[in-house]
């Protein structure tokens, strides 16, 4: 049996969320109080031959989980070059983004595509970082 189907266990799930300290790795909204359980993202997807390992798992709200889904990567339209996503096991979050009043600001071309495909600052997610 291929290991990219094996669900990830509870265990591991556990493990990702205290790592994270709770916080989505992405757009950074706090698990408590949130209505819907977050989740944990394979950054590379089992569709692409994402493993389990704890290297290509991230804490996830539903709402970059499901804007993501098994993308990798988007196209920057300035260049039309291909830009992969943000990883949180590799990439320092302070370098390619940074927080303004609640809103997630890109500060690098990999900043700029996962705030446009996740899409940090719909007006619906915003509350999610104290904006009403």
């Amino acid at each position: 049996m291929p290991t990219n189907n094996i669900p990830v266990s509870a265990i591991v799930r556990k493990r990702v969320a205290h790592r994270a300290s709770y916080i989505c790795e992405y757009c950074l909204a706090q698990d408590e109080g949130s209505f819907i359980g977050f989740e944990v993202d394979h950054i590379i997807s089992r569709k692409h031959n994402g493993s389990n390992e704890d290297s290509n798992l991230a804490y996830s709200c539903p709402d970059c989980n499901r804007n993501k889904g098994t993308d990798l990567a988007s196209i920057d339209w300035n260049t039309r070059d291909i830009v992969r996503f943000f990883n949180p096991r590799t990439d320092i979050w302070a370098e390619h983004f940074r927080l303004s009043e609640g809103f997630i600001e890109p500060i690098t071309v990999i900043g700029k595509v996962t705030v446009d495909i996740f899409r940090f600052n719909d007006k619906i997610r915003l509350p999610d970082r104290g904006i009403f």
